[in-house]
């Protein structure tokens, strides 16, 4: 990878704020301090009269959002074909990019009066942003092509109150984010760009979930990380001509020699999509299909807002996955069976055995664990899968299916729940829990893929 290619693409992700804002106001709250403030801005406060103005371009936003963020898009990377590198490729396809960015604007007009709210969205953007090295000066080009797509759609509507406004506006938040991606920066012991590793394993999981095991080219021993956390891959796509980045969950205990992640081949976009386009997953391809033991990827820090609360605690867990969604759920397993000191319970869901990955290694941490109980929905037996043996109950996960005190531990008060999975499932699995009681508190989910936890 070229890394003056690289360095210069990375504020495009900037432009991707508005987008994970979106995907953050409607997340789970990870951590009780992201409850209270959002990190304070330097930047001079909008005035009552900008507030009252962005407040009511909503209405405008609703409509054009979308025609905006396109023109926004088409004109940056047309300004700047370099900073392809950064998106992900597949989602300016589909267009599902340009049409999130719109909902986020939508989402922050929404909220511009009360900040506070945005807590949890800047702890998850902020992470991103780090994986990806984003740098305090790159966010100029973005407001730049924002306000410039603005005025292009609008045109005379827009009036100049109206563009001092918004800058007034993209600035509070990118200040915010600038302070609080130096902060994260800090925090990583020098490791503040992509560092070369080699794939020294391979090894598959399932017929389509693959476990890379990287080592670091320079020998040094490596950060730890807390279980849940995920990094950045950088890979060369020779279809695209450019690199592509993508955030992949480290599926082991921490170790100071290696990092593990485990890769689902991607074989299309999500054809209920409406109007989306087929076509591979670029980054996980080239992983499973080009990328080879011994071969070089550039890899960051360790990053990420959902994660183990602690290793050391005593009261029950409960670790809900479906799919790939099981990465982070394995890391987290790891690391507390080690003490053997918890009660916990490992339920996940599969569409068919053979996507199921891990099965073994959890068999054998069960039989290994006195307080540890599994449980497997599979939402399509086969004919030779045997009920008790290879799966427990059929279909999707139900949480009505499980007894409240023996499975969920809903008797103890300080149990936790770690979900992770497609957006619907994590939805589901977070309703069953509440009707049962479990608080926000105790609840944890990922953002995991390109959507998002949808909360009405």
């Amino acid at each position: 990878m070229d890394r003056r290619v690289t360095i210069a693409s990375q504020v495009a992700i900037a432009a991707v704020a508005g987008y994970c804002i979106y995907k953050a106001f409607n997340a789970r709250q990870q951590q009780k301090s992201l409850k209270d403030a959002v990190p304070k801005s330097s930047a001079a406060p909008l005035t009552p009269e900008q507030i009252k103005i962005i407040k009511a371009t909503v209405p405008v936003l609703q409509e054009y959002g979308t025609k905006i963020t396109t023109a926004f898009y088409k004109n940056m990377l047309t300004a700047h074909p370099e900073l392809n590198a950064v998106f992900n490729t597949a989602n300016q396809v589909n267009g599902h990019q340009a049409r999130a960015l719109a909902g986020a604007l939508f989402a922050y007009a929404s909220h511009i009066d009360d900040l506070g709210a945005l807590g949890p969205a800047v702890e998850l953007i902020c992470n991103k942003h780090a994986s990806l090295y984003i740098q305090a000066d790159e966010y100029k080009i973005v407001g730049k092509y924002l306000l410039e797509a603005m005025k292009e759609v609008l045109g005379d509507a827009c009036t100049d109150d109206i563009l001092d406004a918004w800058g007034a506006a993209y600035w509070a938040l990118a200040d915010i984010m600038i302070n609080r991606e130096a902060a994260l920066y800090k925090q990583s012991q020098g490791w503040t760009n992509w560092r070369q590793f080699r794939i020294s394993k391979k090894v598959p999981e399932s017929d389509e979930i693959t476990s890379f095991y990287l080592e670091p080219v320079d020998g040094k021993p490596l950060p730890p990380f807390r279980p849940g956390q995920y990094i950045s891959v950088s890979v060369q796509v020779p279809e695209l001509k450019y690199p592509q980045a993508r955030q992949y969950s480290l599926s082991d205990t921490p170790r100071s020699d290696y990092y593990r992640i485990s890769v689902k081949k991607e074989t299309g976009l999500d054809p209920r999509a409406p109007g989306a386009k087929r076509h591979p997953g670029y980054v996980s391809n080239v992983l499973h299909d080009m990328i080879k033991e011994g071969d070089l990827i550039d890899v960051s820090h360790p990053y990420g807002d959902f994660f183990l609360s602690t290793a050391e605690a005593t009261h029950p867990i409960v670790l809900l996955s479906a799919g790939v969604g099981m990465t982070p759920i394995v890391s987290i397993l790891n690391t507390i069976t080690k003490k053997k000191q918890r009660k916990i319970h490992f339920i996940h869901g599969s569409r068919t055995t053979e996507a199921r990955a891990f099965k073994s290694h959890v068999q054998k941490l069960e039989k290994e664990i006195p307080n540890m109980q599994v449980t497997y929905f599979l939402s399509r037996p086969g004919d030779s899968d045997q009920l008790g043996v290879d799966y427990h109950h059929a279909g999707r996960i139900d949480l009505q299916k499980l007894d409240g005190p023996s499975h969920l531990y809903l008797d103890n008060p300080s149990t936790e729940y770690y979900i992770c999975g497609p957006d619907t499932f994590m939805t589901q699995m977070e309703e069953a829990l509440k009707a049962y009681g479990v608080g926000d508190d105790r609840i944890k989910m990922e953002l995991f893929g390109t959507g998002g936890v949808p909360h009405n």
